[in-house]
C-alpha cells in the first residue's frame, strides 16, 4: 500500500501540475507565434500527401512537449524540497529521486527534451533552410543523440556497472564495452520513432501507455522508485493530452518526442525489457518501421512505394481514414501491446 501510494502521489502531482502549467505555456506560445512558418507543402511533397496535409501547423504552437518535461522537473523539485526541509519518514518515503534507478532517466528527460526544444527553435525562428528541417539539420540531430547515447551508455557502464543484455526466457549475456554501442543503436531505433507526433492526440496517447507499461513492470521488479518516476510521466502526458486532443491547442514537437523517446531507452535497460520493448513500444516501432520500408522501396525498386505516404498514420489517412479513427485505433493498439508487454515481462 506505500508503494501505491508512493507512485500514485506524484502521478497526481505531474498531472495537475500540467494541468496547471498549461494556460501560462499557451499564452506564450501563441505570444511568440511558436509554429512553423512554412507549409510542408512547399517542400516538394507526393501528391497523396498534399490531399490529407491541413497547414493547422502552421497556427498551432509546436512546442508542447515543454509541457511534460516541465511538469516532470517541478514535480521531482517539489519532492526535493520536501524532503530537504521537512526531513521526516514520510517525506523519505515519497522522495523518489535516486542514484540506482531514476538520476539517468531523469538525465536523459531533461537533456534530450532541451536538444529538441533547440531543433523546434531552430524551425519557428530560424532563418533562411533551418526553417525547414535540411537533411544537414537531421545528421547533427543523430550526431547529437549518438553523444547523449554515448554518455548515457558509459553510465550504465561505468556507474552502475551493467554490461548485459537479459534475453527473455533464456538469461543474461555479457556485452562487454560492447553493452555502449549496443545502448547507441537501441536509442537511435526508438529515437527514429518520433515521427509518429503527426495527428492530433496521437503521441501523447501512445507515450502514456507505454510509460504506464513501464511503472508496472518497474514496479513488479520491485524497482519502486523508477515506477515513480515512469507514473510521473505518465501523469504529465495525460496533462498534454488533455489539451493535444482534437482540435490540438498545440502539438508535442521535438521537444517532447526526443526526450520521451531517449527516456523509454534508458528505462527499457533499467528494467531489462529491451528485448520486449518492440511489444512494449509497438506503435512506436510500426510508425518508424513503415518509413524504413518506404525509403528503401524507393531507393531499391526504382521508386516505387510500399504506402501511400509514409509514416504509417498518414497511409492509413491516405486510404480515407478520418484523422480521428487513426488517432484512437492507434491508442488501442498501444494500450493491447503495453499489455502484452507488461505479461511478458512477468512470465519471462
Amino acid at each position: 500500500m506505500e508503494n501505491a501510494l508512493k507512485i500514485f502521489i506524484p502521478a497526481a502531482l505531474s498531472f495537475l501540475t500540467g494541468i496547471l502549467l498549461t494556460p501560462i505555456a499557451t499564452h506564450y506560445f501563441y505570444k511568440y507565434k511558436m509554429w512553423r512558418k512554412t507549409s510542408r507543402k512547399e517542400n516538394g511533397q507526393s501528391a497523396e500527401f498534399q490531399k490529407i496535409y491541413e497547414d493547422s501547423e502552421l497556427r498551432t504552437p509546436r512546442t508542447g512537449g515543454m509541457i511534460i518535461w516541465l511538469s516532470v522537473v517541478i514535480t521531482i523539485f517539489t519532492f526535493g524540497v520536501i524532503h530537504f526541509f521537512f526531513h521526516t519518514a514520510v517525506t523519505d518515503k515519497l522522495y523518489f529521486l535516486s542514484r540506482s534507478q531514476t538520476v539517468l532517466p531523469f538525465f536523459a528527460l531533461v537533456v534530450a527534451s532541451l536538444i529538441g526544444l533547440g531543433d523546434d527553435f531552430l524551425q519557428i525562428f530560424g532563418r533562411g533552410n533551418w526553417v525547414n528541417d535540411p537533411i544537414v539539420l537531421r545528421y547533427i540531430k543523430i550526431g547529437i543523440i549518438v553523444f547523449l547515447g554515448m554518455i548515457i551508455g558509459y553510465w550504465f557502464f561505468g556507474k552502475l556497472g551493467i554490461s548485459h543484455l537479459y534475453i527473455p526466457w533464456f538469461g543474461f549475456i555479457e556485452l562487454g564495452f560492447l553493452f555502449i554501442p549496443f545502448f547507441i543503436l537501441i536509442m537511435l531505433g526508438v529515437f527514429s520513432a518520433s515521427i509518429i507526433d503527426g495527428l492530433d492526440g496521437l503521441s501523447g496517447g501512445v507515450i502514456a501507455s507505454i510509460f504506464m507499461a513501464y511503472t508496472l513492470i518497474a514496479f513488479f521488479n520491485n524497482q519502486i522508485d523508477l515506477a515513480t518516476f515512469c507514473a510521473v510521466v505518465t501523469g504529465a502526458t495525460l496533462a498534454f493530452l488533455w489539451f493535444n486532443i482534437p482540435p490540438a491547442r498545440f502539438y508535442m514537437g521535438e521537444s517532447g518526442m526526443i526526450g520521451l523517446t531517449v527516456t523509454i531507452s534508458v528505462v527499457a535497460f533499467l528494467t531489462n525489457t529491451v528485448l520486449l520493448l518492440p511489444i512494449i513500444a509497438f506503435p512506436l516501432f510500426a510508425t518508424s518501421a513503415s518509413a524504413i520500408i518506404q525509403m528503401l522501396s524507393r531507393r531499391f525498386r526504382n521508386g516505387k512505394k510500399v504506402f501511400l505516404v509514409a509514416p504509417l498514420h498518414h497511409h492509413l489517412e491516405a486510404c480515407g481514414w478520418p484523422k480521428q479513427k487513426v488517432t484512437m485505433r492507434y491508442w488501442i493498439v498501444g494500450i493491447v501491446s503495453a499489455v502484452i508487454g507488461v505479461i511478458l515481462s512477468l512470465i519471462n
